[in-house]
C-alpha cells in the first residue's frame, strides 16, 4: 500500500521544493539588496557624524539611533544571506571523522536542531516586535517595532533557508539526491 503511494509522494515533494526554492531565491534576494541598503545607510550616517563632531563641533541627535538600527538590520539580513551561500562556520571535521551512517544522524540532529532555534527565535523576535509596538526610541521617535522586526525577520528567512536544505538532505531536491 505504500509503495503505490510513494510516486505520489516523490511528486508532491519535488513540486513543494521547486516553489520553496523559488520562494527562497526571492528571500535571498530581498535579504541582499536589503543588507546593501542599510550598509549604505551605516557608511553615509558614521563618516556625516564623524565629520560634524570633529570639523564643525556639533552633534546630531538621531545619527546614533540610524546607525545602530541599520547595523541591526543589516546583521540580520546579511547574517540569513550568509547562510545561503555558506558562510557560516561549520564543524566538517566531526562528521567526516565518524562512519556515514553516524554522519547522517548528525546531520539530521544539526538540521532539527537548527529548524527548532531558528523557529523558536521567530516566534520570540515576532513577540519583542509586538510587544515593542507602543514603544518609541529617544532621539528620532521611530516606533521600536521597525527595528526589533530585524529578529523575525532575519530567522524567518534563515528557518526557510534551513528548511530548503533539509530537504535536500532527505532527498527531495534535485536530481533526489541528500547531501
Amino acid at each position: 500500500m505504500f509503495s503505490k503511494r510513494a510516486p505520489f509522494l516523490i511528486v508532491l515533494g519535488s513540486g513543494v521544493m521547486r516553489v520553496l526554492q523559488r520562494f527562497n531565491e526571492f528571500l535571498v534576494e530581498a535579504g541582499s539588496w536589503g543588507t546593501i541598503l542599510f550598509m549604505a545607510v551605516i557608511a553615509v550616517v558614521i563618516p556625516y557624524e564623524v565629520v560634524g563632531r570633529y570639523v564643525f563641533q556639533k552633534m546630531t541627535i538621531w545619527s546614533g539611533e540610524v546607525s545602530t538600527y541599520s547595523l541591526v538590520w543589516a546583521s540580520m539580513l546579511g547574517g540569513a544571506v550568509g547562510l545561503k551561500k555558506g558562510y557560516m562556520i561549520s564543524m566538517t571535521s566531526v562528521v567526516e571523522s565518524v562512519p556515514p551512517g553516524m554522519a547522517k544522524a548528525l546531520k539530521l540532529a544539526s538540521y532539527l536542531c537548527a529548524l527548532f532555534f531558528f523557529g523558536v527565535m521567530f516566534g520570540y523576535g515576532l513577540f519583542q516586535t509586538l510587544y515593542n509596538a507602543k514603544q518609541t526610541s529617544p532621539a528620532i521617535g521611530l516606533v521600536m517595532s521597525i527595528p526589533y522586526a530585524a529578529l523575525p525577520t532575519g530567522f524567518f528567512i534563515m528557518f526557510f533557508l534551513t528548511l530548503e536544505e533539509f530537504m535536500i538532505f532527505l532527498g527531495l531536491g534535485p536530481k533526489g539526491e541528500g547531501r
